[in-house]
């Protein structure tokens, strides 16, 4: 595995006030000691609950929607402040949408997608994944406050 510095690639996010919110004080200490992994499977990203460094599928950062691509690293972001702080990522006490780590990074990436000026609709259509069904998705929708909307993935 060969990780790179994340500041190499996404340059200025430290300057990004959703990232500030994350990580407060720490931000640009926490952003210049991250590590990032580009591997060639197909999926998004996601954080290493072994050491915390950002796992970014290389197909998903070429093919995705930018929009997509940006909530995903404010959402993964939070999970890196959560690894920080110790907390479990991947507690199967509960399932993904009710995961109180995946709930706080769902959080952020609406505030944020809410910030762009994005629509339900359109917050609907990024939070709707290929192993999430209808019900999944509807209930995920409720607990952030975003109006349901059915997709057609």
């Amino acid at each position: 595995m060969s990780t790179k510095p994340f500041t190499d690639y996404f340059i200025g996010f430290d300057k990004v006030d959703a990232v500030r919110q994350i990580f407060g004080e720490r931000t640009e200490e926490v952003l210049s000691n991250l590590r990032v992994e580009f591997n060639g499977r197909r999926g998004y990203m996601g954080v290493s609950d072994i050491d915390g460094h950002l796992m970014i599928s290389a197909y998903y950062l070429n093919e995705g929607d930018m929009t997509d691509i940006y909530l995903d690293i404010i959402h993964e972001l939070v999970h890196v402040r959560q690894f920080i702080d110790g907390k479990e990522l991947f507690d199967g006490r509960y399932n993904y949408i009710e995961r109180p780590t995946e709930v706080e990074a769902f959080q952020h990436a609406v505030e944020e997608a809410r910030n762009l000026g994005l629509s339900d609709e359109r917050i609907c259509d990024y939070l709707k994944t290929e192993w999430m069904s209808d019900d999944d998705l509807k209930r995920l929708t409720e607990i952030l406050h975003v109006r349901y909307i059915r997709q057609e993935k």
